[in-house]
């Protein structure tokens, strides 16, 4: 997909891998609408891309917000042809604890952001993008682009929720690529490693160096949301890229702890 003057729909854009990838498509000419529920950056993002962004406040968890952003998106560019799910949670708690069991809120949490989250972006982005006409050459009509994650199969200690959730992302990869072939609707996920986003910025930097000298090959350092962005560029734009995960990791192997 040539990305000029296409429409992409970005969640967890305000901060991190979202921001990121935001500001690859805007710099290959995509318009920007950017979901979150941190209405001050997303502020800063709209005022940063000016008249080629616009924002809105979304939860990707509630129906209602989902389907009330994608018209936002409809009713200001009059199209989407790339959704990008970004948005996620990363709470954490041992399946048992001193004693009491993982709390199910934590684990409701979780799901209900990342796994449910992604998947309603998808299906309220799908309809859209079944609106706009194939292309000439590719008969492409929209690309979606999940973040699953290395936990999907390497999960840590703490972590049953998101490994969970993000194992769920790379399951509906292909079963939803399979429904959505018809209509020329690529779907494709990527499993970041370790990136240096909000997630672990509060980390002592000797914690952090730690983590990257015992678990990430080369280059031993954490991912950087722009690496993330090129890929996500990247996908958008080859169009012979559908129905799989791809993980961009620095040859990351998670520990235990």
């Amino acid at each position: 997909m040539q990305l000029q003057d296409k429409v992409a729909v970005v969640t967890g854009a305000a901060s991190g891998l979202g921001l990121g990838s935001c500001r690859a498509l805007a710099a290959a000419g995509a318009r920007i609408v950017g979901f979150d529920r941190d209405a001050d950056r997303l502020a800063a993002l709209r005022d940063a891309l000016g008249e080629q962004a616009m924002t809105a406040v979304v939860d990707v968890a509630d129906e209602a917000s989902v389907k009330a952003g994608i018209d936002q998106a409809m009713a200001a560019f009059g199209a989407v042809h790339v959704a990008v799910n970004c948005a996620g949670v990363a709470d954490s708690a041992k399946t048992v604890s001193k004693g009491e069991p993982f709390p199910l809120t934590t684990w409701n949490k979780v799901i209900a952001v990342n796994l449910t989250g992604t998947f309603n972006i998808i299906r309220f982005a799908a309809v859209a993008m079944m609106r706009n006409a194939p292309d000439g050459d590719t008969g492409e009509r929209g690309v979606i682009i999940n973040t699953s994650s290395g936990a999907a199969w390497q999960g840590q200690v703490g972590q049953a929720a998101y490994a969970a959730s993000k194992a769920g992302v790379m399951g509906l990869t292909l079963p939803v690529a399979r429904d959505l072939a018809e209509h020329g609707i690529r779907v494709v996920s990527i499993a970041p490693g370790l990136f240096d986003t909000a997630m672990v910025a509060g980390l002592p930097p000797k914690v952090s160096q730690s983590i990257v000298d015992r678990m990430i090959l080369y280059p031993n350092r954490m991912g950087r949301p722009d690496e993330f962005a090129a890929l996500v560029r990247h996908i958008a734009e080859n169009t012979y890229l559908n129905a799989t995960t791809i993980s961009v990791d620095a040859g990351a192997r998670m520990q235990a702890r």
